[in-house]
């Protein structure tokens, strides 16, 4: 009877991990063949308490993510992607629940598995979306002041569950580069894999390089998004501006079905 109750266990775990699997196989085959605009939903949160976050976020429209749409549109029709629209975005009510604590990137594989897990639930309770069941989650964590350094928690972008979250700052002079942050993280989403070292920040050659066969190599004028930087020599390289200043790479644009 112990015996019979536990294959019936196993047996339901194992249909519950094969809908998980086929649901995920689906899910990126569908943000990834690109013959209909992605629908993608924006979701401000507080990540701080503070009032000048709070303004920030009682200020957002939608149209204020539209660079995002520009950039996405002007970078797929260069890339020979027939779609004229790739990108839809809708912005969400605010998020008052914050999400689980992110992993360091050497923690234990299994305990990243976990969090990945809660990742899901937590965005599935928290979903303030009123409209279509999105493609793809966007969370904006805005704050007013990063740590002793100046800096933030990483932002991170989920292929499997396709949820992102940017930790982006909430003054109004840094809009432009939040944008930057947030489409770096929405193409991690997609498949697309960072181009630069994680030790150093610089962009890898030749991927992470906008303009690769640029003779003198440095300085650079564009930084390759998933590299998020634009190298000015060997050692030294600089955040770009704004979308006008990115472009994605054809490593990139590869991994994410372009």
């Amino acid at each position: 009877m112990n015996i019979t109750f536990r294959k019936i266990r196993i047996t339901i775990l194992l249909i519950i991990l094969a809908g998980v699997a086929l649901n995920t196989w689906l899910g990126i085959k569908r943000t990834t063949d690109w013959d209909h605009p992605l629908w993608i939903v924006i979701y401000p949160l507080n990540g701080d308490g503070s009032q000048l976050s709070a303004d920030r976020i009682s200020r957002l429209a939608v149209k204020d993510f539209s660079p995002i749409n520009r950039f996405m549109q002007r970078e797929a029709k260069r890339h020979g992607v027939a779609i004229e629209r790739p990108v839809t975005l809708h912005l969400a009510d605010e998020v008052t629940t914050p999400p689980p604590a992110t992993p360091a990137v050497d923690e234990n594989p299994l305990l990243i598995a976990l969090w990945s897990l809660k990742m899901r639930w937590w965005a599935w309770q928290v979903d303030t979306n009123q409209g279509p069941r999105p493609d793809i989650r966007l969370f904006i964590e805005y704050f007013a002041h990063g740590d002793q350094q100046g800096t933030l928690e990483n932002s991170f972008g989920l292929q499997k569950s396709r949820i992102s979250i940017s930790r982006v700052f909430a003054a109004h002079s840094m809009r432009s580069r939040n944008l930057v942050v947030m489409t770096h993280e929405l193409l991690h989403t997609l498949g697309a894999s960072d181009k630069y070292d994680y030790a150093t920040l610089l962009a890898q050659f030749p991927q992470g390089f906008a303009d690769p066969d640029k003779q003198p190599l440095y300085p650079q004028s564009r930084a390759e998004i998933m590299a998020g930087r634009i190298p000015l020599s060997e050692n030294r390289v600089k955040m770009p501006a704004s979308l006008k200043s990115c472009m994605v790479g054809p490593v990139t644009a590869k991994e994410i079905g372009w």
